[in-house]
């Protein structure tokens, strides 16, 4: 048991800080951010044993995440919380710094894109390796290439559209 506490120690420390910026770009919220990244380390823990080195173990956590935030988003949809979003967003964006709100507004941005995108703008900003991301987001690398040009386009424009608000 102390061997896998030991490994998991060093799995939740080396990806954790990743992890925690995916779910933010999900959900622009600090505390779902935050709940989310303990429910994937949760399931990495219980599932830690099944883990085949088949792909890097990192590219697995990004997928367990990945279908985490997915399945919040999905009830969180279901449940309607859209109006109160705005409103805590509002408040937690006088409370910060005009740095931390030119990364509350990327975030912004980001949560405006498409799912696929935000997965991978996400790991492109935590600097994950293409040929990681590529093996996350089911395409090739070539075909990722395209697709971060594009997705940094729309970013730019929707950046530059909440700058003139």
């Amino acid at each position: 048991m102390a061997e896998k506490e030991a490994a998991f120690k060093k799995i939740y420390e080396a990806n954790s800080k990743k992890i925690y910026h995916l779910c933010y770009g999900y959900t622009g919220d600090d505390d779902s951010a935050s709940d989310l990244l303990q429910e994937t380390f949760l399931k990495v823990w219980q599932n830690l044993d099944k883990f085949r080195n088949q792909a890097m173990i990192s590219t697995w956590i990004y997928r367990i995440a990945v279908n985490t935030c997915l399945t919040y988003l999905r009830s969180e949809k279901r449940q309607a919380k859209d109006e109160l979003t705005p409103l805590i967003s509002e408040t937690k964006k006088e409370e910060v710094s005009e740095k931390n709100e030119q990364v509350a507004l990327l975030y912004k941005c980001i949560s405006k894109l498409e799912e696929s995108e935000r997965i991978i703008i996400t790991m492109v900003l935590d600097e994950v390796p293409y040929p990681e991301i590529a093996e996350v987001s089911g395409i090739s690398e070539g075909n990722l290439r395209v697709k971060i040009y594009r997705i940094k386009q729309k970013l730019t424009e929707l950046y530059n559209h909440y700058e003139r608000i």
